[in-house]
């Protein structure tokens, strides 16, 4: 879906600006200003996530930890405001690695998007596994295997694992075959989701058990709980859901006038998101029949809907969070397929020569689509005999996109300081780039970094009660600084092989590890 008709002109304008970053236009422009805001949007899923995610905010921070999504949503206006910037000088597939890596120099730009890497395909099996928290619900026949749906139990567990595939299958088939599919699916969906956001907060609204003031209250937090940690707690639930708008910026070499499109678009995807997710939370604080920790910290949104609003629509709007949840994966798993495609085409991936190759027949980048699908569902099968190591990874997977978020961030601040941050030219609607200005950028960026740092720290704190909360062993405990080093560690192994291939074959370039980058 699109906004606008793109001339041919326009395209044309477009892969001459993609040939001065020294590549060639191989992906087609098929994607319009909608679809460019729907692909922030789907990855955000405000819809899916905060459905997920409601209760564990909630258990920790009491009707008070409202307030961390708003805190959370102005860091990461903060950081969206400074990706916009980047996104109208640097139009490139693989955003985070391109402007890391042009900012910063190649080796934090290769960390940077080999870090988003490992991050995005966790993120696909989570996105994929939540089929299981409503389909069920929905009706029973998609509980195939066993006859307790919950996520928790063995049956649940094993279930999740093999709707989630399904899934996967599903998406990495579309995204392989059409670029403009994928992108009707994508926008289609995001209305869908929209309309369904709107409607489930307006139902709850209408089913208010109490005002807006429960926000003001505290409840479940007292002296003996303590208030700052808990809330720092619950403010992970934010934190986990507002991610991923970044994901318009991936595909800017399908975008028509990515300059131009793709720096509102990231803003649209995170301000809408924000704004929409705190409505949501509120109505259902409004409506919750009980603040009980037991009742709405465990239940969570499925508890109020459920309660408040009866079998037809509550059935409905799960139907809905079901088309929010397979879209969510789509976008994810596309976004990742962009990443390893540009850091494959800069020759800096193992196997690179086979991961950049575009079909020409579908004009998108096959085995770079295949690659996260069947990474996502190999950590799919971890949920059969350990459900508390997945629910771990899906936690830190989120830390690792702030670090690869850090990296961009930071590494734009010292350009800045150093007073060698580009700036001027005009899009291609021929209007000045997106821009904050020297002075109002400077502040933000430095408060967007300070923002990252705090935030990267909060969630790679090992934490039992995160982590570990059924005490299942003390390697979830520490299952942040073990995937670090896991991550960083597989990605030295990696970055080491890439330069052993390039010196003993001099036919293999390796500018992107050797230079700075244009």
């Amino acid at each position: 879906m699109s906004t606008h008709l793109a001339t041919p002109g326009a395209d044309a304008l477009s892969a001459t600006d993609l040939h001065s970053f020294g590549y060639t236009q191989q992906l087609a422009r098929r994607v319009g200003s909608y679809a460019s805001f729907a692909a922030g949007f789907s990855f955000v899923s405000i819809l899916t996530t905060v459905f997920q995610l409601f209760g564990l905010g909630y258990s920790f921070g009491g009707t008070a930890f409202f307030w961390t999504w708003p805190a959370v949503f102005a860091g990461q206006i903060l950081v969206a405001l400074c990706f916009a910037e980047l996104a109208a000088r640097y139009p490139l597939s693989g955003a985070i690695f391109q402007w890391s890596r042009r900012l910063g120099g190649s080796v934090l730009g290769w960390f940077a998007g080999w870090t988003m890497i490992v991050a995005q395909i966790i993120t696909v099996a989570a996105a994929a596994i939540a089929l299981q928290v409503v389909l069920p619900a929905v009706w029973a026949g998609f509980q195939v295997i066993g006859t307790d749906p919950s996520v928790f139990s063995a049956d649940g567990a094993a279930n999740a694992v093999f709707l989630g595939c399904v899934l996967l299958a599903a998406t990495t088939t579309l995204n392989a075959l059409s670029v403009h599919i994928t992108a009707v699916v994508n926008s289609v969906g995001v209305t869908c989701e929209l309309i369904g956001v709107a409607l489930l907060a307006v139902l709850l609204f209408g089913h208010a058990e109490r005002g807006p003031s429960v926000v003001l209250h505290h409840t479940n937090l007292d002296a003996s709980t303590g208030y700052v940690v808990p809330l720092l707690i619950s403010s992970l639930m934010a934190a986990y859901v507002l991610v991923g708008f970044d994901s318009a910026g991936e595909l800017a070499e399908e975008t028509h006038k990515p300059r131009a499109t793709t720096p509102r678009t990231i803003l649209r995807a995170v301000v809408a998101s924000g704004i929409g997710g705190a409505f949501l939370l509120l109505a259902a604080l409004m409506a919750a029949p009980s603040l009980a920790a037991d009742d709405l910290g465990f239940g969570g949104l499925p508890y109020v809907l459920t309660s408040q609003l009866g079998t037809f629509w509550g059935k409905l709007l799960l139907v809905d969070v079901a088309l929010a949840v397979c879209v969510c994966t789509l976008a994810i798993q596309t976004a990742a397929a962009r990443m390893i495609f540009s850091m494959s085409r800069d020759d800096v991936l193992p196997f690179s020569s086979a991961l950049r190759t575009v079909s020409p027949r579908t004009g998108t980048p096959v085995l770079a689509t295949v690659v996260p699908g069947v990474g996502a569902a190999l950590c799919l099968l971890v949920n059969v005999k350990n459900a508390g190591l997945f629910l771990g990874l899906c936690s830190v997977c989120i830390m690792l996109m702030y670090i690869a978020y850090l990296a961009v961030t930071g590494s734009m601040l010292v350009q800045r300081l150093r007073g060698t941050l580009e700036t001027g030219g005009t899009d291609e609607n021929g209007k000045p780039l997106f821009s904050m200005g020297s002075r109002v950028g400077l502040v933000v960026n430095v408060l967007a970094v300070a923002y990252g740092v705090f935030m990267a720290v909060n969630l790679g704190l090992p934490r039992a009660e995160v982590y570990d909360p059924a005490g299942d062993g003390w390697y979830l405990h520490y299952l942040p600084l073990i995937t670090l080093a896991v991550t960083f560690g597989g990605g030295a192994l990696a970055y080491a092989a890439k330069r052993a291939d390039y010196h003993a074959s001099v036919t293999v370039p390796f500018g992107a590890l050797e230079g700075e980058g244009a």
